[in-house]
């Protein structure tokens, strides 16, 4: 007799504490709070999930970090080679709907948001649709500009269950992974968000189970992390700037960070930073440095947190509860690289949740009219004011009610490591 096929969805940001206000999820099975690795954060914890390893052996040790033979800093990479192990999904035929490392990953179907880039700069938003469902012509233009940025909620989700129980439907995979990410934005935006955000990804959930019970698919739960009310920004690299460590490189666009000039910097990812020190014979002194900023709660060894991996810096700093880390290394707003005050995930060498705010209303009309007018434009919306940030994670959870959870059939594991057996279990029964 053949198994029943699984579908796993990706809540992000839901929580056992959360879960009361969403009844339709509460009510697929058992619930367990689990622990993440750290940093407690997407690219690790889904890497985690996958394969069962801790990042000192998949190697993502962050949303981003320094690649040391090019002397870049990169965040949100896709490739799935990127990933050092096996995912279990790999012995199964798989729909991987808006995970991450989602680009030439080991499936039978795929959909993940791809932008069009244009030698002269443009950029067409767009998704990498591997499914032969047709996504765009069926459900319209994935909602891009709500899957991050100012306007980042609902809409995203909406389309990406939507499309997932059109896969699941016309497919019928064995296995099926499906990410809503956003309960995380205004958990982020804010430090008291909308519980009404909590009830939108209970209805997108519902809209995955309708198909799953239409396909006799088992059906399970998880959350990468919690978000916990952050109310201090800690600015590491203007630290090491002021103690002479940190480079940068003046320009018509602004300072840009020289990481490879440098002999410190942090790479910032939400609540934990790497900091990359080029000399041995520098590290007790730069531990001593950030030690001493307020804000940071410790500055540990890789090997402690199982980050003991070749891309990890040779140190890892934690922030307070109530604390987080920007990337800015800048001294004076004037000097900022133009692309701080855009949307630009890319370029950045940091996590930026300002990105989630808009600095003017007026402004954003402005560009868009330079847009559609087809003159250059710079999107220069984002402000600079970290303290508008309301929400942060990366460290594990003070309370099991308020960290990530597992919901599903069975006996559910506690730690994500534990993630594909229980996985292999439930397809296997």
């Amino acid at each position: 007799m053949a198994s029943r096929p699984l579908c796993i969805i990706n809540a992000v940001g839901l929580t056992p504490e959360l879960l009361q206000h969403a009844a339709q999820t509460a009510s697929i099975g058992g619930v367990s709070a689990w622990t993440s690795p750290v940093p407690a954060v997407t690219c690790t914890s889904q890497a985690t999930m996958l394969t069962g390893l801790p990042p000192s052996k998949h190697g993502i040790v962050g949303n981003g970090w320094y690649y040391r033979d090019t002397s870049e800093i990169r965040f949100w990479q896709q490739a799935s080679s990127l990933i050092e192990g096996k995912k279990f999904y790999e012995d199964f035929e798989t729909a991987k709907m808006f995970w991450w490392f989602n680009q030439s990953a080991p499936v039978r179907y795929s959909a993940t948001p791809k932008p069009h880039y244009g030698c002269d700069g443009s950029k067409v938003f767009d998704i990498i649709d591997q499914t032969s469902c047709s996504l765009v012509e069926k459900l319209g233009p994935f909602p891009f500009f709500t899957f991050w940025g100012p306007n980042a909620g609902l809409p995203c989700s909406r389309w990406i269950a939507e499309a997932t129980a059109l896969v699941m439907r016309e497919k019928k995979p064995q296995i099926t992974l499906a990410y809503l990410p956003h309960l995380d934005y205004d958990f982020q935006r804010y430090t008291d968000p909308k519980i009404e955000r909590v009830r939108e990804l209970d209805d997108c959930v519902a809209t995955i189970l309708n198909a799953a019970e239409q396909i006799n698919a088992q059906v399970v739960v998880v959350s990468e992390y919690g978000l916990t009310p952050v109310t201090n920004p800690i600015h590491l690299n203007i630290h090491l700037r002021h103690a002479g460590l940190l480079k940068v490189r003046s320009g018509p666009f602004g300072e840009t960070l020289a990481p490879g000039d440098s002999l410190a910097f942090a790479v910032a990812d939400h609540q934990i930073a790497h900091l990359y020190i080029r000399s041995q014979s520098d590290i007790d002194r730069v531990r001593r440095i950030v030690e001493s900023v307020p804000g940071v709660a410790a500055v540990v060894d890789p090997r402690d947190l199982q980050l003991d991996h070749s891309r990890s810096g040779e140190l890892i700093v934690l922030a307070n509860e109530n604390s987080w880390f920007t990337y800015y290394y800048w001294l004076d707003e004037m000097h900022a690289p133009d692309f701080a005050r855009t949307v630009d995930i890319h370029r950045k060498p940091g996590y930026d949740p300002c990105e989630l705010f808009a600095s003017s209303k007026t402004r954003a009309i402005a560009r868009l009219i330079q847009k559609k007018a087809g003159f250059r434009y710079r999107m220069d919306i984002v402000p600079l004011n970290p303290r508008l940030v309301g929400g942060s994670h990366g460290l594990l959870a003070s309370s099991k009610d308020q960290g990530p959870l597992i919901i599903g059939p069975g006996i559910l594991p506690d730690n994500m490591l534990e993630f594909p057996a229980y996985c292999r279990g439930l397809l296997q029964s």
